[in-house]
């Protein structure tokens, strides 16, 4: 098990949509953790680039995160009235757009990418897929990960052959990883969740969620969890490919919200003029609005203009530091360590 051969209990999230790159995946497996480049939104023949890339920077293990596409196109009637309030704010902001579209983010080419290159661990978010997948997956010498945000989807992956579980808490920057987005999505904290989770599968867990500092790490291992995911506490490094609007708005204080109104999928951001002016009247619509909205948000970043970007973030992003990954990981595993004195001292007779 990959998570038996760690120094450091600490798995870099794939940050997919421009954060990942192989320099942040890299220096955080040759720290001790586990890097992650997110697939999602890139061709087959991208990701092969990426993963040679990282490969010739680290010889330790790597993770690759591989969106799991949903039933087929979204009902166009779904989201009609949204494109008519969008087309309307665009012509008065200048902000352009796209066309809606499905795309299956190139399943069968990154399955088959992902056998061929015999990646340490591939990862699943949007769904799990069916066992003959993850079966085929463990012959070519990879773990299969999925991402969880309820029991019941933890149920379903260890029964389809999940060799861990990433238990997503409500508190997670970027899209909620749930296998079917719906009006009334279940939205579990992390602490909660993981307790939740430990009551129904004896898979090894990663937390994800909100964690961004040593304590936090420490917190999650003593409610069960094997390592900590974390996301927006290195996006901030110079291995990133964060924008410098997104750097930006990472360093501040200003609190995040769940959202549609980007991609038509359930995602936190932080406060900014698209996500408060749409996100009530957002459809369930995705990939289809995340490609009409695509234009907009390519075009802000460009122009350092934060209130057009969507600006992925968990809930403590505020305390993300601005140093090398490698660094970040020795921080985050000293704190972990001087938290769990810590709790030794606090509780009689734990040694």
């Amino acid at each position: 098990m990959i998570l038996d051969q760690l120094d450091a209990p600490v798995i870099l999230a794939p940050l997919g949509g421009g954060p990942s790159t192989p320099e942040l995946a890299a220096a955080v497996s040759k720290a001790g953790g586990l890097g992650f480049l997110a697939s999602g939104y890139l061709s087959a023949s991208s990701i092969a680039e990426r993963i040679g890339a990282t490969r010739a920077l680290t010889d330790r293990p790597i993770g690759v995160n591989v969106f799991v596409p949903g039933t087929g196109p979204t009902e166009p009637s779904a989201y009609r009235d949204f494109l008519g309030r969008l087309a309307a704010w665009g012509a008065s902001t200048g902000a352009p757009l796209g066309e809606a579209r499905y795309s299956d983010d190139d399943w069968e080419a990154k399955l088959e990418l992902m056998v061929a290159q015999r990646i340490a661990v591939v990862s699943f978010t949007f769904g799990c897929p069916d066992q003959a997948v993850i079966d085929t997956l463990h012959e070519a010498g990879s773990e299969v990960w999925v991402t969880i945000t309820s029991p019941e989807e933890a149920v379903h992956a260890e029964g389809a052959g999940a060799d861990a579980l990433v238990v997503q808490g409500s508190e997670a920057g970027g899209h909620r990883a749930s296998f079917a987005d719906q009006p009334d999505l279940p939205l579990y904290g992390l602490l909660a969740l993981l307790s939740l989770v430990l009551e129904q599968s004896a898979l090894p867990l990663v937390a994800s969620g909100g964690i961004a500092t040593g304590r936090g790490i420490a917190a999650v291992l003593c409610a069960g969890a094997r390592a900590a995911q974390m996301g927006s506490a290195f996006m901030l490094c110079p291995e990133a490919g964060t924008s410098q609007v997104h750097r930006t708005a990472l360093r501040s204080e200003t609190g995040t919200a769940l959202t549609r109104a980007f991609t038509g999928r359930l995602a936190r951001g932080i406060h900014n003029e698209f996500l408060d002016e749409h996100s009530v009247a957002a459809p369930i619509a995705y990939p289809e609005l995340h490609y009409v909205t695509a234009p907009m948000r390519q075009k802000a970043r460009e122009e350092q203009n934060a209130e057009q970007v969507n600006l992925w973030a968990g809930e403590a992003h505020a305390l993300a530091r601005d140093a090398p990954a490698a660094e970040v990981v020795r921080q985050l595993v000293a704190d972990a360590q001087a938290a769990a004195q810590d709790l030794a001292r606090r509780l009689p007779g734990l040694s």
